[in-house]
């Protein structure tokens, strides 16, 4: 469009300047000058035809995605919206504590009522918690009955057993209660990831080279 716009320009100044300079010729080269230039209404200009280019509608198709959730993290998810407690002793008072123990949760459970029985519920979480970071360390054994039964780690285990539990005890019933929650991370311990503990009336030589992470009663915390 623009360049036969210019085009026309140009031949209506070639005109102009014939007119200006015709009186050496005469008003004859001027007319046939001018009998040869089209009408201005005869010069067409090309016009590309504009086509609007409609793009199709984007169809979006709704489906539901299901995010798998790991066996572990749904028990969780389940306990923390079962249970809302202000204190770990109300919230040990209102955790089913159950008889029918998976033989790892007994092993936990033992673990509590043989170390920490005599303790705060706080030092009972830590000892619980203990158990669960050893079984999630890479040093230690991976199961809370082999890190119980580990040789030379816990006292009150002998010739690889251990001794009988009161069932019938309110002991028993709150270290059942404390190793579920400790499981199912209802309760943060103070223990942190402690992975090693002993009696504040000993110094074992190792302490040395741990960190201390928490002190609980006559209990004291290493990471």
């Amino acid at each position: 469009m623009s360049r036969k716009t210019y085009s026309l320009s140009a031949v209506a100044i070639a005109a102009t300047a014939g007119l200006s300079f015709s009186s050496a010729d005469g008003a004859g080269a001027f007319a046939q000058d001018a009998a040869a230039l089209p009408a201005a209404d005869q010069i067409e200009s090309p016009v590309e035809e504009l086509v609007e280019i409609v793009p199709e509608a984007t169809v979006f198709v709704s489906e539901e995605v299901v995010q798998e959730i790991s066996e572990d993290q749904a028990d969780i998810e389940n306990a923390e919206s079962t249970y809302s407690a202000q204190s770990l002793r109300e919230l040990v008072g209102m955790v089913d504590q159950g008889d029918d123990m998976t033989e790892q949760m007994r092993c936990l459970a033992g673990a509590v009522y043989f170390e920490s029985r005599g303790e705060p519920l706080a030092g009972q979480l830590a000892v619980a918690q203990v158990v669960i970071n050893r079984a999630d360390d890479r040093r230690f054994p991976a199961s809370y009955c082999s890190v119980v039964y580990q040789r030379a780690q816990f006292s009150f285990v002998k010739n690889g057993r251990m001794p009988r539990i009161k069932t019938g005890s309110a002991a028993w019933n709150r270290a059942k209660s404390i190793a579920r929650i400790a499981h199912d991370g209802m309760w943060e311990s103070e223990a942190g990831e402690a992975v090693y503990f002993h009696a504040n009336y000993v110094r074992p030589k190792w302490s040395h080279r741990k960190t201390r992470t928490a002190k609980i009663d006559t209990h004291i915390f290493y990471r």
